[in-house]
C-alpha cells in the first residue's frame, strides 16, 4: 500500500499541496482526478519522489520514502513503474530497447532472461513481433501500449499512470483503460492514475481522488460520484452534456 500522511508542498512561497491524506488500494484502480492546476501533476511527483514534501510523509509499506537514503529509495524504485502522459519512449531505440531498459537498470540477469521477459509485456499488452520497430513507426495507442509494457516489465508493485489516455480517440482510450484495469487486477498492483477522462472514471475507478486548490476535496468511488453534493466535484463531474445527461437520467430513475 501506498500512503500520503500530512502532504504539503509550496513553490515559490505558493502553496500548492495543502495537508493530503490518501491511502492507495491495493489491487485496485485509484484515480486522482481535478481542474488544471488543482495540484494532480505535484501530487504524482512527490508520490515518486521527485519532489519531496516540506511536510508529511510519502509511506511505502510503512516505510517513509523521503526519509530513505538514496540506496534505500533505488530499493523502492525497483518496484515502481511508471506510464508517462506522452509515454517518453526513447525514439532512437527499438521497441525492444525501450522496453529492456529498466531491466538493465534494475536487474542483474542474462539478455537472453530480459529479452524473455520483454516478449511477455510485449505479448500481454497484444504487441507481439514489434521489437525491432521504432516508436515513429506506431500510433499513438501502441506507444502507450509499449509504454504500459516497459512499465510491467520489472514486475512492479507499484504502477503510476499520468493522464494514460491523453491525445487518444475514445476507441483507444477504452482499450488502455482496460488493459491498466486488467493488469492491476492480475498482478494485484497499487494502481495511481492522473486523469481528467470521465470514461475513466466511470468504467475503471475503483477509488477516486478529487484535488481542489491543492486540497483533497472529496474522495469515493464510480458507484457514488454522481451522487455527491459536493458542489465543486460536481462543476468538474457534470461539465460536460454528456455527463449532464447521466445525471438527469440517474435523477429521473
Amino acid at each position: 500500500m501506498v500512503e500520503l500522511v500530512n502532504i504539503s508542498k509550496s513553490f515559490d512561497g505558493k502553496q500548492i499541496l495543502k495537508d493530503v491524506n490518501i491511502k492507495f488500494a491495493k489491487g485496485k484502480c485509484n484515480l486522482i482526478i481535478g481542474l488544471s492546476g488543482s495540484g494532480k501533476t505535484v501530487l504524482m511527483k512527490t508520490l515518486v519522489g521527485l519532489y519531496l514534501p516540506e511536510q508529511g510523509d510519502v509511506l511505502y509499506g510503512g516505510h517513509a520514502l523521503n526519509k530513505m537514503t538514496p540506496s534505500e529509495q533505488i530499493d523502492i524504485r525497483k518496484y515502481i513503474g511508471m506510464v508517462f502522459q506522452a509515454g517518453a519512449l526513447f525514439d532512437s531505440m527499438t521497441i525492444e530497447e525501450n522496453v529492456m531498459y529498466p531491466l538493465r537498470m534494475f536487474q542483474r540477469s542474462t539478455y537472453e532472461k530480459m529479452l524473455e521477459r520483454v516478449n511477455f509485456s510485449l505479448e500481454r499488452v497484444n504487441l507481439k513481433g514489434v521489437n525491432k520497430m521504432k516508436p515513429s513507426e506506431l500510433s499513438g495507442g501502441m506507444k502507450k501500449r509499449v509504454a504500459i509494457a516497459r512499465a510491467i516489465a520489472a514486475k512492479p508493485k507499484y504502477l503510476f499512470c499520468d493522464e494514460p489516455n491523453s491525445g487518444l480517440d475514445p476507441q483507444t482510450s477504452i482499450l488502455i483503460d482496460e488493459l491498466i484495469y486488467d493488469i492491476t487486477r492480475e498482478y494485484d498492483i497499487t494502481t495511481i492514475i492522473n486523469t481528467h477522462d470521465m470514461n475513466s472514471v466511470v468504467e475503471i475507478g475503483d477509488n477516486i481522488y478529487y484535488l481542489h486548490e491543492g486540497e483533497l476535496w472529496w474522495e469515493g468511488n464510480k458507484e457514488n460520484i454522481f451522487q455527491s453534493d459536493n458542489k465543486e466535484l460536481n462543476d468538474f463531474v457534470f461539465c460536460t452534456s454528456l455527463t449532464k445527461k447521466i445525471k438527469e437520467q440517474s435523477e429521473n430513475k
